[in-house]
């Protein structure tokens, strides 16, 4: 089943803030329209765990009282904005996905980031649905209901920041916040047709999220346009001392670059990459490729091996993290995360201890690349979005579980805390993306690029909005 009917059309963040700031539009009505919108359709997508309306109008009013006063309310005036569950919001339990974390105490504050983009004038909206405890693929939540994709709503939206993808996608909110472990942004994005960006492993931090796989988290974001991500990229930067993975240097600004083109040395990555994707990645792939000039490819033989071991140190991470929970708790879990933690908790330490060795060995082969070539390009999924409920996807000739294998070309990049851009490509009845992977620290160069693939029409994200 698709959204159908009379479409509408969705400003800018950039453009809606504008007209908030210059008193053209009110934040309240604009919050208004959004929580409407969501009335309507969150019952059938099911973007959202938790919606909050009364936050969302004091916020609204206090930026058009900002407005009135003749004061600048920031870069993001009046934006409405959601959240993945694993984000702490002041006096609400942080579920991440779950019902074991019912019995946590509410938040104390706002997670960090939220802080900072409620400081630039954005409005928070609710909470969205993810996999229990981040840890899958498809947004397919056995406590909170699957997330519907609202380009079909018989598709999966992608995980685990499903909630976060499709409310963006369906204009629920105009932008939203997720988390990457092993591609929980990227795939998403590829399956709703949204621009996604991972930053490099320690760009953000991630005070006051519940967390998944500390050394492998990143927090991020989903936008409908490049340079609305890019703003919710500079809004959010920053140090923060809470978070000790969390790199103490500069600011380093990206949206008013994105207007310059991209020329660097573009790699495409071939083997693993290129045997696990479909026909219509292989062709999002070459679009892209020819766009940005690329025709080297580059081999990186331990991509099977790296996400091996990423998959190795999920599953070992995530049980230690909730040891205590499995012991006591086992049937509160979603069955499919229960079982997958469980696995991890019998994994003996010598497989781990060789898994963050290889980590090391991976990221140094890709580091290598990097020597020649400014940015590579790999697909994001091996395939466009499968059916809610659907056992298995075709890759390579084999049917695979379709839960634990979406995430087959994000894995092995996010092991090694790279900065990442996924760009929609529409050339088939539903989206995919494509993988902008620059060296650590260079999102403006993925970001870049990203805008140069839009200005040519090769990324896109949606168009009018179903309603």
């Amino acid at each position: 089943m698709m959204l159908t009917g009379e479409r509408i059309e969705l400003a800018s963040v950039i453009e809606t803030a504008r007209a908030v700031r210059e008193g053209r539009q009110s934040a309240l009505s604009l919050i208004e329209a959004r929580l409407e919108r969501i009335e309507a359709l969150n019952p059938s997508l099911n973007c959202f765990i938790e919606v909050f309306a009364d936050r969302a109008r004091r916020e609204a009013a206090a930026v058009d009282a900002m407005v009135a006063a003749g004061k600048n309310p920031g870069p993001l005036a009046g934006i409405p904005f959601g959240v993945k569950d694993n984000y702490n919001i002041a006096d609400r339990v942080t579920t991440a996905g779950s019902i074991v974390n019912r019995a946590l105490p509410p938040a104390a504050a706002d997670a960090v980031l939220l802080q900072r983009l409620t400081r630039a004038g954005a409005v928070l909206v609710g909470a969205q649905n993810m996999d229990e405890f981040a840890y899958g693929f498809t947004t397919e939540n056995a406590h909170y209901g699957a997330v519907r994709n609202p380009l079909d709503t018989a598709r999966s939206a992608g995980g685990s920041s499903g909630g976060s993808a499709a409310a963006v996608a369906a204009g629920l909110c105009d932008f939203s916040l997720g988390t990457d472990t092993n591609g929980s942004i990227r795939v998403p994005a590829s399956f709703c047709g949204l621009f996604g960006l991972k930053p490099t492993f320690g760009r953000l931090p991630r005070t006051g999220t519940f967390p998944f796989v500390h050394d492998l988290d990143h927090l991020g974001s989903f936008a409908r346009n490049m340079a609305d991500l890019a703003l919710v990229y500079d809004s959010i930067q920053g140090h923060d001392s809470g978070d000790l993975a969390c790199d103490d240097r500069a600011v380093a600004p990206t949206l008013a670059s994105l207007h310059e083109p991209f020329t660097g040395r573009v790699g495409i990555l071939g083997g693993w990459f290129d045997e696990l994707a479909d026909d219509q990645g292989r062709e999002a792939m070459a679009m892209v490729a020819k766009a940005l000039g690329a025709s080297d490819i580059v081999a990186l033989p331990g991509a099977a091996a790296a996400r091996a071991a990423a998959f190795l140190l999920t599953c070992a991470s995530g049980a230690n993290l909730h040891f205590a929970q499995l012991r006591d708790r086992a049937g509160d879990f979603d069955p499919s995360t229960r079982d997958r933690l469980l696995a991890g908790a019998l994994l003996p330490a010598g497989p781990v201890l060789q898994a963050q060795r290889y980590r090391t060995m991976f990221r140094e082969e890709v580091m290598e690349a990097f020597q020649n070539h400014d940015l590579l390009l790999a697909p994001a999924t091996p395939c466009t979005a499968p059916l809610l409920g659907q056992p298995t996807i075709r890759v390579a000739g084999q049917d695979l579980p379709t839960r634990p294998n979406i995430g087959l070309l994000t894995q092995p990049l996010s092991f090694i805390g790279v900065p990442i851009v996924a760009v929609p490509v529409r050339n088939g009845a539903m989206p995919i993306a494509v993988q902008l992977i620059a060296p650590p620290w260079r999102e403006d160069l993925a970001l870049r690029a990203a805008a140069t693939l839009e200005r040519a029409g090769i990324a896109r994200g949606p168009g009018g909005l179903p309603c």
